[in-house]
């Protein structure tokens, strides 16, 4: 027997996924679920953002279903005990920062839920998934796992830029999250550019301060060269420089020394 068609739509709270889900529903096209994933460290106004979606999907009859690990990201990654390869000396508790090969927060917070509750769908229906990439992200639209899926932007030539405007127009504007950020993500991300955690630190200090107290909480520096405090001082001293019409650049010989100099005085002091 046939199994029923079941349409999902893949929903992450940003720009693309969100006008992506707008517009079908302006469409009338079919949404049985829409479907999002809490992964504990999401902006604050990002989940105001995704509250504000959720009731108009939910006005339309529509089911939005939010799966979140019952294990928090700070547990995850603080206490709980993890079972290594290759033990690390100390035995210290919980997977700590994730790098570029470790992205245990992406498979434990969010695909393996996904693939659990979307496999169980599939023993019933023939599941149909609409993910949001927009016609200018062809990398994304190369990869073997969205080849399964369906992609309306692509579908109907909305880029970023113009899912972007949609969703303005529409009134949402994520309280001001894409003036300061091309892409938004877990606020804490070690992956993220120095010039995206300059923006943290700046618009997010309460942020930039949770980011200080969890790194020093952790076993693996939160990245290879710097740590949290590290990185504070480098954006208090680029301050300092800034206001004092000095270079910045990371690739001065002159702004490298004054760093080594301002982090070794900070090592001394710690003495």
């Amino acid at each position: 027997m046939k199994k029923p068609d079941l349409h999902i739509v893949s929903f992450s709270g940003g720009k693309d996924s969100t006008a992506m889900l707008l517009h079908m529903m302006e469409l009338g096209m079919q949404i049985d679920i829409v479907l999002y994933c809490d992964t504990w460290m999401e902006f604050p106004a990002m989940y105001r953002h995704v509250e504000k979606v959720k009731k108009i999907v939910e006005d339309a009859g529509i089911k939005f279903v939010t799966l979140k690990s019952p294990e928090s990201f700070k547990y995850m990654m603080l206490e709980h005990t993890v079972k290594r390869k290759k033990p690390i000396p100390g035995n210290p508790k919980g997977y700590s920062w994730a790098g570029s090969r470790s992205r245990w927060c992406t498979s434990k917070l969010k695909t393996d839920m996904l693939s659990k509750y979307k496999n169980a769908l599939m023993e019933q229906y023939n599941v149909i998934e609409y993910v949001g990439i927009a016609a200018d992200e062809q990398y994304r639209l190369e990869r073997e796992q969205n080849k399964q899926h369906e992609h309306p932007l692509v579908d109907w030539g909305w880029d970023e830029e113009k899912a972007l405007s949609f969703c303005y127009d529409k009134g949402f504007d994520w309280e001001g999250l894409y003036e300061h950020f091309s892409r938004v993500s877990c606020w804490c991300c070690p992956l993220q550019s120095l010039e995206e955690l300059r923006k943290l630190r700046r618009y997010y200090p309460e942020l930039w301060q949770e980011l200080i107290e969890m790194d020093r909480a952790t076993w693996r520096q939160f990245k290879p060269e710097f740590s949290v405090d590290e990185l504070e001082i480098r954006f208090a001293l680029e301050d300092e420089r800034t206001a004092q019409g000095l270079t910045i650049n990371g690739h001065s010989k002159e702004f490298r020394q004054a760093l080594k100099e301002r982090l070794q005085q900070q090592q001394n002091f710690l003495r």
